[in-house]
């Protein structure tokens, strides 16, 4: 890439940056509410999203990683894929990818120059943008079918002008409930805005507060509605350094096959399950999704896709891992995963923003591991020492750093030959891990 492509990339992306609100960086007060200006914006370039067929994922947790395994499973069969996600963790295009390829810089340079008229009349956020962009660019290049990640919630979210051939709710557990609600049934609600009349809709893990929500809307908009816990069980066999290994039952024939995944977190077996479900469901409307192409595309999600930050290694040994883990639950599931590393001495790098409740979080990590609290370069971000100050009330002991390369540099340097580090928390925190550790700069 030439560098003055670069610069031209890297000043439309601050423009986007600089002028439209950004969740990210600002939280809640960034959410344009409604649906109004993600309208009006594709009115204007003629309705993109009702050009390809697409699936649609929602959840607390474990919505990226479905929606990777999904787009797995649709290449490996053949389907020009686009993929829709959110946040990035270092590039813009990571949010927009075909057949795991990001989005061509030279067209979002294009885009955005063509459309800054429309942008300046609308005042849409960065996200209603992105998620416009993505559209538009999955109908120029003829996807056969995109996997739409929401961003927030389900009922109000930017995404949610879609019809889908099928809907996905990964889980629910308590995240954004200044925004979602209080209890698991009032989040469920809001992620169920998703459902939409006689559309399958599969959820990912049966919850007795939340199953209420699901069979209503399964009645009133008269859509069949699929528990992937129970069409699909799973046991762990063995792991290794690339690859977990599987036994998978599909419960209702009693068949069993060998599955192995390159996605290595324990908690990715729930996630499995969904995407075994989608891929059967999506079977039976006639796509090339057999078991076969499902197992051969789940055991190479990374390579497809290019998904990063789920229990990734970076290094061997010592050992450095990352993983995002952004709330209480999804902090929990990396802790299970963290309490089977082995080593002498573990080390944890982490960081949150504000608006997530940090102290349950925190509740989560193993109280013998060394810390290095630190913040990512947002004004979401939770400050370091406010970090540290309620680590210590539940005697969680470390060093503050203000900023993630301090706090990555420093643990490196600690770091003995069989010691262990974990970078986690926020998708920042991992993000600006990620450039520091590979020398690249974050757009």
């Amino acid at each position: 890439m030439s560098s003055a492509l670069q610069q031209e990339y890297q000043q439309t992306l601050d423009y986007l940056y600089a002028q439209l609100p950004v969740f990210s960086k600002y939280g809640k007060g960034a959410i344009k509410v409604g649906l109004e200006n993600i309208r009006l914006l594709c009115e204007a370039l003629n309705n993109p999203q009702d050009k390809f067929k697409s699936i649609h994922i929602a959840g607390t947790n474990g919505k990226g990683s479905t929606s990777h395994m999904l787009a797995a499973v649709l290449q490996e069969a053949g389907y020009k894929t686009g993929l829709y996600t959110s946040p990035h963790l270092v590039h813009f295009g990571e949010r927009i990818k075909i057949n795991g390829k990001e989005l061509d810089q030279q067209w979002v340079i294009d885009f955005v120059a063509k459309h800054k008229e429309l942008f300046t009349q609308i005042e849409p956020s960065f996200f209603e943008v992105s998620v416009a962009m993505a559209f538009q660019y999955f109908a120029e290049q003829d996807c056969d079918i995109a996997v739409i990640e929401t961003g927030l919630g389900g009922r109000l979210d930017s995404t949610n002008i879609i019809t889908p051939i099928l809907s996905i709710i990964t889980n629910i557990s308590y995240d954004h409930m200044d925004v979602l609600g209080e209890t698991l049934a009032e989040i469920a609600e809001e992620k169920a805005g998703i459902i939409k009349q006689g559309i399958p809709f599969i959820v990912g893990e049966r919850q007795k507060e939340t199953e209420q929500v699901f069979f209503e809307h399964s009645i009133h908009k008269q859509c069949n509605n699929f528990y992937a816990d129970a069409q699909w069980a799973l046991v762990k066999v063995k792991q290794d350094e690339n690859c977990q290994y599987l036994k998978a039952v599909k419960l209702a024939a009693q068949e069993m096959y060998d599955l192995q995944t390159d996605l290595l977190g324990a908690y990715q077996l729930h996630n499995i399950k969904t995407a075994l479900t989608a891929a059967e469901v999506l079977n039976s409307m006639g796509f090339r999704t057999n078991i076969e192409t499902t197992l051969t595309a789940l055991s190479r999600v990374k390579k497809l896709t290019g998904l990063r930050g789920r229990w990734e290694k970076l290094q061997q040994q010592p050992l450095i891992i990352a993983d995002v883990g952004h709330n209480k639950a999804g902090v929990k599931e990396v802790m299970n995963q963290w309490q089977m590393v082995k080593s002498a001495t573990k080390h944890i790098v982490v960081g949150f923003v504000k608006d997530k409740d940090v102290k349950a979080a925190l509740m989560e990590f193993p109280k013998n591991s060394l810390f290095y609290f630190c913040n990512a370069q947002i004004p979401r971000a939770l400050p370091a020492k406010e970090l540290e100050a309620i680590a210590q009330e539940i005697n969680l002991a470390g060093t503050t750093y203000t900023t993630v390369a301090e706090a990555v540099k420093a643990a490196k340097e600690h770091l003995g030959n069989d010691d262990a580090l974990l970078i986690t928390g926020s998708f920042f925190v991992v993000g600006e891990a990620l450039n520091f550790l590979e020398g690249k700069n974050n757009d």
